[in-house]
């Protein structure tokens, strides 16, 4: 684009024309790309077509990503996230973003990623991004997701160039080495997820030496008015595939999670449940599942190998660095 400055300023008017001070809602309706839509089990392959031809150090370069095409004229330096496995992607490359929006539930730097982001300035949460704060930051590149921000995709692009992967989750592997094309890092991204494959079969196999054999491993998770047992096609199931640690049957499905009721919490027994909480813990089925009979009476429970984990990594983490540090707390949580 010619002249930046007036398509910022323009991308200012627009949001100063929207109300709640450039804040936008997520649509209404159901993205194909969420779970259950008809995309969602499709997103892994159509993941795997996204990047680019570009020669390392080579600008312009065009991406292609879930939205499209884009085309970076220069290699990016000041860059927005829109999601947590952007922001773990763009650190772990070594990038300090200028501006990053957080989840509703969890809204300030992840304590995994801690000081290594800088001091980004908050441009909303994910699904309520404030349009007027981004264009501020005068940034050069912004990366997200199709299922996040489809609906605000033409806005961020009159900011700056866009790239967005199709979802967060199962798909971080190839949502970090889209963002490496962007960024112009493939090679670096490349040597990460090679290190953490060989970290992942080094827990498996440290697991199955400490008590002779792969234990089950249940993934319980409680938010607001649900409770899930998170399968295979989520973060945390790609990394305990990753590391061969199976789960129970429950959750043995090609779907990112399975929703229980409080009387059907008995699903989540394993050789070892792990738990977390996502936002507030008051507005959930914890207190009332945690306490109860049904929990008490599970083998993972009564064995005393049922623990918590910080949900802002295992369930928010969403990229390497996230993936390296759950991997490193496993190995430290199923043990004797």
């Amino acid at each position: 684009m010619s002249n930046r400055r007036t398509i910022w300023a323009a991308a200012l008017a627009c949001t100063l024309a929207l109300t709640a001070c450039g804040q936008t809602a997520q649509p209404a309706g159901q993205p194909a790309v969420a779970q259950g839509g008809a995309e969602f089990g499709q997103a892994g392959d159509k993941s795997k077509t996204f990047g680019t031809d570009a020669e390392p150090g080579v600008f312009p370069r065009t991406i292609r990503h879930a939205m499209g095409e884009t085309t970076l004229e220069k290699k990016p330096e000041r860059v927005v996230v829109l999601d947590g496995g952007e922001l773990d992607n763009v650190v772990a490359l070594g990038v300090k973003p200028v501006g990053v929006a957080f989840p509703d539930g969890a809204p300030t730097m992840p304590p995994y990623i801690g000081d290594k982001a800088g001091t980004p300035e908050n441009v909303g949460t994910i699904g309520s991004l404030n349009l007027e704060a981004i264009a501020e930051l005068r940034p050069d590149l912004i990366l997200g997701s199709r299922l996040r921000e489809e609906a605000q995709y033409a806005k961020l692009s009159a900011i700056a160039p866009t790239v967005f992967a199709v979802r967060p989750g199962y798909t971080w592997k190839e949502n970090f080495r889209l963002n490496a094309a962007a960024l112009d890092r493939v090679a670096d991204a490349r040597k990460m997820l090679a290190d953490y494959t060989a970290h992942a079969e080094a827990v498996g196999n440290a697991v199955e030496q400490e008590f002779g054999k792969r234990p089950t491993i249940s993934m319980v998770r409680f938010l607001a008015g649900k409770t899930r047992l998170y399968a295979r096609k989520s973060f945390i199931g790609t990394i305990l595939i990753d590391a061969k640690l199976p789960q129970p049957e429950s959750q043995q499905v090609d779907d990112l999670a399975v929703e229980v009721s409080t009387e059907q919490i008995g699903k989540a027994d394993a050789d070892w449940i792990l738990y977390a909480t996502y936002g507030d813990a008051s507005k959930t089925a914890r207190q009332e599942i945690l306490g109860g009979p049904l929990w008490a009476g599970l083998t993972a429970v009564k064995a005393g190998h049922a623990k918590p984990v910080a949900d802002e990594t295992w369930f928010l983490g969403l990229g390497v660095i996230g993936a390296e540090a759950v991997l490193t707390d496993l190995e430290k949580q199923v043990s004797n």
